[in-house]
């Protein structure tokens, strides 16, 4: 699949998976900032794309830096609606308990993964068939 993308900020990279058969490419930081404990801040990526009908974009957190710095996403993962066409922004916050987090332009600050979504029509019943599982959840499995 091709992604139509159209760059914001062009002396950023486009997204660009880091080794072949990745799920997700990278996507960078159009600004320098600092984030204290506990902060979160809208970051750009400089670009914006244009998802086909009947797939979405996710956003998901960078595994290393959400271990080695506490970097995280706010709402985790952020959904990209195929008919969005502005800027794709991170929202992202400093986990860390004392340290602030810092992020460079152009530094990879999260992921996009485009993936195939069903649409689904609501329909009102009055009951749900039976599962093996039920309605546990929340630790139900010992876990």
């Amino acid at each position: 699949m091709k992604l139509p993308i159209r760059r914001l900020d062009p002396d950023l990279p486009l997204p660009q998976y880091a080794h072949p058969g990745d799920a997700a490419l990278d996507l960078y930081s159009t600004e320098d900032i600092s984030l204290a404990p506990g902060e979160r801040a809208a970051v750009g990526t400089g670009i914006a794309v244009a998802i086909p009908d009947g797939y979405a974009g996710f956003v998901q957190a960078r595994s290393g830096r959400a271990l080695k710095q506490g970097l995280a996403l706010v709402n985790a993962p952020g959904l990209i609606d195929s008919g969005y066409r502005g800027e794709i922004k991170v929202i992202v916050i400093n986990l860390a308990p004392v340290e602030k987090v810092h992020i460079k332009r152009a530094e990879k600050i999260a992921q996009l993964v485009i993936q195939e979504v069903t649409p689904v029509q609501a329909v009102e019943v009055d009951e749900l068939p039976d599962s093996v599982r039920g309605a546990g959840g929340f630790g139900s499995t010992g876990v």
